[in-house]
């Protein structure tokens, strides 16, 4: 038979074997790594991943971040060499690279983002306070971070970090005076636009004057030619005329009878107060135009 004191034992042991075991053990994850304090001080930080040991109730264990870390600095003035307000945005990548210097120095994220953010401003305020506006807006801002993160690097160091990037998302100037160069450029733009419409306006009135002189001239041509061409038609109908008048006077006076009739007895439109003795009628009394005891009409030019 079992003695039931030897089994309690037993259980016992084995219990605090498992508590001794499970305190022992702890995992350090691919994304960490680990620093073993034993009754306060540090040991070698542990880097690789995977099943570690340490002494149960005496040592105890800090996990750090083995990923590449934020900082977002919040937006601050800086005065350019050439005395001119900027409103900067920066931000910076970081990693730590000596776990132990870190446990040391900051001790947390937190606190490494604020000793870092301190040291980021004041490389801001060196680099940026020693170059012109438009070297940090436009020109030069790719050297600029090179500058500020290798300062950085340098005072980062002491913290057991290595800043890996560090980038200005925004470089302007502060809202007054942004609100003033744009009414500025806004203003030189209206202006600008006032006098291209009135150069414009002005060459226009040009080309109309210059159309319109034009156009008189050309009228006033046609007009002279067109008198011209009627002149010279009307003289040579009258030299057409008076041939056919010395050829057959008498035809050429029936001839012009006839149109005269023909112009003054219109359809519905012909009223005349004439005596049927008048010499206009005479064709309608003879066919020969000549009446009995009257002379032969005149001709007509």
């Amino acid at each position: 038979m079992r003695n039931p004191v030897l089994g309690g034992v037993l259980a016992v042991l084995g219990v605090v074997a498992l508590v001794l075991v499970y305190s022992s053990a702890f995992i350090v994850h691919q994304t960490q790594q680990a620093l073993v304090l034993r009754l306060g001080d540090p040991l070698a930080p542990i880097t690789k991943p995977g099943l570690h040991w340490k002494m149960p109730f005496i040592d105890s264990v800090v996990y750090l971040d083995n990923r590449i870390l934020d900082l977002e600095n919040p937006s601050q003035e800086v005065i350019a060499s050439d005395q001119k307000r900027l409103v900067v945005d920066a931000f910076a990548r970081y990693r730590i690279t000596n776990p132990l210097r870190f446990y040391q120095s900051v001790g947390t994220v937190q606190g490494a983002n604020s000793r870092l953010s301190t040291v980021l401003n004041s490389a801001l305020r060196r680099v940026l306070g020693e170059n012109s506006f438009i070297s940090v807006v436009r020109d030069g801002r790719e050297g600029l971070m090179h500058q500020i993160s290798e300062q950085v690097n340098r005072e980062a160091a002491n913290f057991g970090i290595t800043v890996v990037d560090v980038r200005i998302r925004r470089a302007d100037l502060p809202e007054a005076n942004s609100q003033a160069v744009f009414q500025r450029m806004q203003t030189e733009r209206q202006r600008e636009a006032a006098e291209i419409r009135a150069q414009g306006n002005e060459a226009a009135q040009r080309l109309r004057a210059r159309a319109d002189r034009e156009a008189t001239i050309v009228v006033a041509e046609a007009n002279s030619k067109g008198e011209q061409l009627r002149g010279e038609g009307d003289a040579e109908r009258n030299r057409i005329f008076a041939d056919a008048f010395g050829r057959d006077p008498d035809f050429f006076t029936f001839y012009r009878s006839m149109q005269a009739y023909e112009a003054t007895m219109k359809p519905a439109d012909t009223r005349l107060l004439l005596s049927p003795e008048s010499n206009f009628f005479r064709y309608f009394r003879d066919p020969t135009g000549v009446a009995a005891g009257a002379p032969a009409p005149a001709p007509a030019n």
